[in-house]
Order: C-alpha cells, then structure tokens, then sequence
C-alpha cells in the first residue's frame, strides 16, 4: 500500500505506509550503537556514537547526500538545491540518549530528516534552497553536566566551552574531544551565519499524551515552554517520633507534603500548557522513629509563556512561605534554572498547519512543548517551527517509548508537504538567495 502526495510538478509520488525512518530507528536501539549491552545509552561521541554516525552517514549518502562531522561533532548531511550553495532549511534532531532511553526520541527526527532528500533525490528534484539533515551530538547532557551543547554551537550561542567539565569517567570534554578527532580550539567554528540558513524545521515524538488523547498522529508545535527550576529547602527540628508531641513538632517532611500538595493545585488551577512538578525529594535524617527536621526537594514550573510561568512562580512561592510560617519552619529558595519561552516562528507554523490539514484532512492540532529541544537553541540562529509526532501513552526517555509506522508516515508527508508549498512561495525564489 502507499500514500500520495502532490509533488512539486503535479504528479503523485507514492509513499509506502510502512515507515523505513521507524525501522531504522529500531536498528539503531541496539549495541554496537548503545554503549550498553541491555537497552539503549548512547553518549556524546561515545564509541556507540561514533558507530551510529558511521551509520547515519551512510544512509545520508544512499539518500543522495555529502556528509561531514562538524567542528563539534555533529553529522551534517547536504542536499544542494537548483544554485549550488545556497542556504539551506536545517532539518535536524539530536542523535545521542539519555541512559535507559527509547528508541525515537530525536533519532527519528533525524531520520524523518533524511527521508525527506531521499524522497525529493528519488524524483530527480532540487529545489530553491539546500537541505540540511543535523544529527546533533549533545542534546539530552547525558554525558557532561551541560545540555544542548552542540546546537548552541551550531547556532552561535556558546560563549566558552567547558573543557574541564568531566563526565562519570573523570574523563574531561578536552580529552574526549581529542580521541575523537576534535580540536577544542575549533569547536566554535561549527556556528552557522545567518546567511546561510533559510529556517530550522524539526519532527520529534510528543513525549506526552495530548496527540494520543485527541486521536491525531501529529500536530503543530507553537512554543518551547518557559521554564523555572527551583531547589526547596525546609528546616524543622527533628525529634523522637514516639516522645515528641503533635502539637509541638516543626515537621519538615508534613511542611513538604503541604507544600507539595499546594505545588500541584496551583499547577491544575491555570491553563493547559502550565505545569508545576516535584521530581526529586530527600528527608533527612531519614529515620523510621524521628520526625524529619529536614526537606528538601526539586521544583520544575513550566508554561508556553513566561507570564504564565512567572504568575505560578509567584503563587507557589507565596504558598510555600505561608505553610513555612504557619508551621514554624525555615524556608529557602533557590532558583537553578530560568530559560525563557521559544515560540516558533508564526508564517512556518501556519505552514506546517495548512500541510498538517491538507495532509490529514483535520484542522491541525496545536501544542506547546513542555520538553526542550535543540529548536529552542536553534531560534538564536533562525526561525524555527515543530512538527509533534504521537507516542504510545506519551512515553518517553524509557524503553516503552512506542510510535506508529503510520504516525511517521504522516509527518513524512506533512514535512514534503510544507517543503513542497516553501519551494513554491514566490518569497523564496533563487534569486532572493544571492550571498
């Protein structure tokens, strides 16, 4: 069986429903491309890294691209358009994992990526621009303590690279840039110009359960979601469970429940993209016969824009030193972590709407992305847009990790859609592409 799709001189080009970018990522869930045995780990420029970019770069080449490892270690795939040099759209996603990791979780970005050339490769078309597929290298941080490292590269946005930061090993990003070919005095040298890009576009799993609620294999994302972490710290005063009295105790693990309890009323109490959560929590001294004289825990607020993260902040934060006061507890905040919203750029995402649409035959479903991705570093660079891809149950960053043939059939032909419709806009004729 296959799908049709209008190309670009008016005859349909099929497609076969079964997806050869799911498949692939499957064959890439596994050692030699894991760096562990059991399950999927793959790290920054690992051997298992190295061994899946020997890989992808064959596909690239069978595709009808040249393909390089940048500066930074990202594999980049070219497609030259009708002027060779000209700028390209960057499709892209990252390659590496977190630990214990599924399958699709930005690899079958990538590999949407370079079924995309193939397909237009398979037709003898060059379009108006270039294509560009990016496997970035360092997305998840799951090696050093830095995340997105790669794009931030890539989109001019690193300053400094931490050369002495050092992963589990003790092994230094000096020392493992060098094993690997790299020189750390060039790493910066892997930023684009502005110039020589025409958008971002990048297709990613959900990693939630919207898509799968509302029955649609895709959607449209229109922003990366603002985020604020935060580090809680409650001190009471611990004491022997059995000679401490109800009404005098300073119990710092009930003034987190409390605390908590309220976290999760004011994340429900606001609109849909808002979310509030607590992920990690220690109580010391940790005793099944004292009552906890400390707690602290972990506070994650997300939302698609930075005022609707910032009126949950405010509120929870008043929440938590009213239960400290009420309850005679020592309160500190510390904020970690304040990266603003990324909304994607508004003329692409009604783009990938209309081919959504057209595509589907449903008004496409819009979504804010509560997860990072290397789109939001990307933005530095260019405008950017997202196509979601439904997964099993909204699984993700776990071996469950689930997606249909179908569903990356369908953001298949969504991208040669919006691709086909961008070659086609009188805005991007060669002529406006002259360096």
């Amino acid at each position: 069986m296959s799908t049709l799709l209008p190309s670009l001189h008016g005859q349909p080009e099929a497609l076969p429903t079964d997806s050869r970018a799911v498949k692939r990522c499957d064959q890439l869930g596994a050692h030699p491309f894991s760096d562990t045995q059991d399950g999927l780990f793959r790290a920054y420029l690992s051997d298992a890294y190295k061994a899946t970019c020997t890989q992808v770069a064959q596909w690239m080449h069978e595709a009808g691209m040249t393909s390089r490892m940048d500066a930074a270690g990202n594999l980049i795939g070219r497609y030259e358009g009708q002027t060779p040099g000209a700028p390209a759209l960057l499709i892209g996603s990252h390659l590496d994992s977190v630990r214990n990791a599924g399958r699709y979780d930005g690899m079958l970005g990538v590999m949407l990526g370079i079924e995309v050339v193939a397909h237009f490769a398979a037709q003898g078309l060059r379009l108006p621009f270039a294509l560009e597929v990016i496997g970035f290298g360092d997305e998840e941080g799951s090696r050093f303590p830095t995340s997105m490292l790669t794009s931030r590269a890539v989109a001019g946005t690193l300053d400094a690279l931490p050369l002495d930061t050092v992963d589990a090993n003790g092994t230094t990003l000096r020392d493992v840039l060098h094993s690997n070919g790299l020189d750390p005095a060039r790493y910066l040298e892997a930023a684009y110009k502005p110039q020589q890009v025409l958008a971002y576009m990048e297709a990613h799993i959900e990693q939630g359960p919207v898509l799968e609620a509302a029955n649609m294999g895709v959607g449209v994302v229109t922003a990366i979601a603002a985020q604020y972490r935060f580090k809680v710290s409650m001190q009471g005063v611990a004491g022997h469970a059995g000679t401490m009295p109800m009404s005098l105790r300073k119990d710092a693990l009930a003034a987190a429940a409390q605390a908590i309890a309220a976290i999760e009323r004011i994340g429900a109490s606001g609109p849909e993209d808002l979310v509030a959560t607590v992920g990690q929590l220690c109580v010391g001294p940790g005793a099944s016969n004292v009552v906890p004289g400390q707690a602290t825990f972990s506070l994650d607020i997300r939302a698609g824009t930075a005022q609707v993260r910032d009126k949950a902040a405010a509120e929870i934060c008043a929440a938590l030193h009213t239960i400290a006061q009420q309850r005679g507890i020592t309160l500190a905040l510390e904020r970690q972590n304040d990266l603003p919203p990324t909304p994607c750029d508004p003329d692409l995402t009604e783009r990938l709407a209309t081919s959504v649409a057209r595509v589907t035959g449903h008004t496409a479903r819009r979504l804010v992305s509560g997860a990072g991705h290397d789109a939001m570093v990307m933005a530095a660079l260019t405008p950017v847009c997202m196509v979601f891809i439904r997964c099993k149950e909204g699984i993700s960053h776990n071996p469950a990790e689930a997606v249909r043939h179908d569903d990356a059939q369908q953001a298949l032909l969504v991208m040669l859609d919006f691709i086909r419709t961008l070659a086609a806009s009188p805005a991007q004729e060669p002529t406006e592409f002259s360096a």
